[in-house]
């Protein structure tokens, strides 16, 4: 018996013979259209070997491989597997998917598992890259309270840790609920990476982080590692109260820093969690990333890596909350674009995102007013802090700026022409760059 299957060139099942509906125990109905052929293989397999086995089948025209698959009862048996680029529409026409060909072999394959390849595995589980949401913008805080000559470096270290066990936990139990509430299960359109970004090669960036539907954990080890990071950050709450204390004899500091801490925690929680679901609530799910990743991250840190105690009538807090704006703006904006390739799903499971509410149509002009907002709030903050900020004069600032205002109105026309295409990862992975690449432009002109 053998099973021949067929996919298009994201994975997704498009036809099967009734030996692959044998083999594996699925009816094609449950299939066809709708499921990705990473469904048969164990996850850590998926992350280590599929993407150099379709590689390297588009190089030599075709690729052996002895590897395992998984039933839909979840037993696991060896295989042998051939897979062949497929091109529907003939030769001389872009390719379109692929063909795999598989026969039951009788012992399972021993697939060696490398120490990296765990290590991408919690990466993937806890979305770890996209810490950087929140590391960035830190980074920002930083070096204008080293400008002030206020900064405490080791309260700035754990600041970090904090806030990234603190982000962390937001994505597990954003995920946690999405799986538990069949968002993800629903999701047959999101996007993954795949081979078409070197640095984000096979992340998923749309439609959660599928390690439960991929097997790489559990729903409950989610909820617990999520408990544990809650946990961690609490810690790292706790030993910068005390060491902000000790440092400017002050509770003031150690007061803004828990309630804005909690906040977070509030905001994280409740984004995907019931009875709130702010998700799922008319652009309160795009506020909340906006405040949790802007103005309240910013002026959180602030708090906890500061040396002194923050008069709350001093100017360096409204520089901190202006800043936050053009960098929360960021987030949401990766936030926002993701909402595109979900639509259907989010649509059909009452998370009424601006997306969902205005449509794809509208929705892609309300990401570049977005992207112009960046500038503007940037450009407005100068314009009032230029005493404070002398850097923000010089050349290398807004060389750089301009250089940023061209990438974002390139992203912007890319989602107006692209919105409804599955070409618009392309962009989805441009607007992750953006924020990353601004952030390191800010921080770079700072020292120039």
């Amino acid at each position: 018996m053998k099973s021949v299957i067929i996919c298009d060139m994201e994975g997704v099942i498009q036809k099967m013979n009734k030996g692959a509906a044998e083999m594996f125990g699925y009816d094609p109905k449950e299939l066809i259209g709708i499921k990705r052929v990473s469904l048969f293989s164990p996850g850590e397999i998926v992350l280590q070997n599929v993407l150099g086995w379709l590689e390297k089948a588009d190089k030599d025209g075709e690729n052996n491989i002895k590897t395992n698959f998984i039933r839909k009862d979840g037993s696991t048996f060896g295989a042998e597997i051939t897979i062949t680029p497929n091109f529907a529409n003939g030769k001389d026409k872009p390719q379109t998917g692929y063909c795999g060909i598989t026969k039951e072999l009788e012992d399972r394959v021993n697939i060696p598992i490398k120490f990296t390849t765990k290590i991408i595995k919690g990466i993937a589980i806890t979305r770890g890259g996209f810490t950087l949401a929140s590391i960035l913008p830190m980074m920002i805080v930083a070096y204008i309270l080293s400008f002030y000559n206020i900064l405490n470096l080791l309260n700035a270290f754990i600041s970090i840790l904090g806030v990234i066990c603190l982000h962390i936990f937001s994505n597990l139990y954003n995920d946690f609920f999405d799986v538990s509430y069949g968002s993800d299960e629903e999701n047959k359109d999101y996007f993954n990476v795949g081979s078409k970004s070197l640095i984000l090669r096979g992340a998923q960036i749309s439609g959660g982080s599928r390690a439960i539907e991929l097997g790489l954990t559990t729903l409950k080890k989610t909820s617990s590692l999520g408990n544990i990071m809650l946990f961690l950050s609490i810690i790292c709450l706790l030993i910068l109260s005390f060491n902000s204390y000790m440092v400017t004899g002050s509770s003031s500091n150690v007061f803004m820093m828990s309630l804005i801490g909690a906040t977070g925690v509030f905001l994280g929680f409740f984004y995907t969690a019931k009875p709130l679901r702010l998700s799922a609530r008319k652009g309160l799910g795009e506020l909340t990333i906006f405040l949790a990743f802007g103005p309240l991250l910013t002026l959180g840190s602030m708090f906890s890596m500061s040396n002194i105690s923050i008069d709350l009538n001093s100017s360096i807090i409204q520089t901190i909350f202006f800043i936050g704006i053009p960098l929360g703006l960021l987030t949401t904006n990766i936030l926002f674009i993701n909402q595109f390739p979900d639509y259907e799903s989010d649509k059909k499971t009452g998370k009424n995102n601006l997306v969902v509410i205005f449509g794809k149509k509208i929705s892609r002009w309300i990401y570049l007013i977005s992207n112009s907002l960046i500038f503007v709030t940037l450009l407005s903050f100068i314009k009032v802090m230029p005493s404070e900020f002398p850097f923000f004069n010089k050349p290398p600032f807004y060389v750089g700026l301009f250089c940023l205002l061209v990438y974002a109105l390139y992203i912007s026309v890319g989602l107006i022409k692209k919105y409804n295409s599955r070409d618009l990862v392309f962009y989805n992975i441009q607007t992750i760059y953006f924020q990353i690449i601004f952030c390191i432009v800010l921080i770079i002109s700072f020292y120039l």
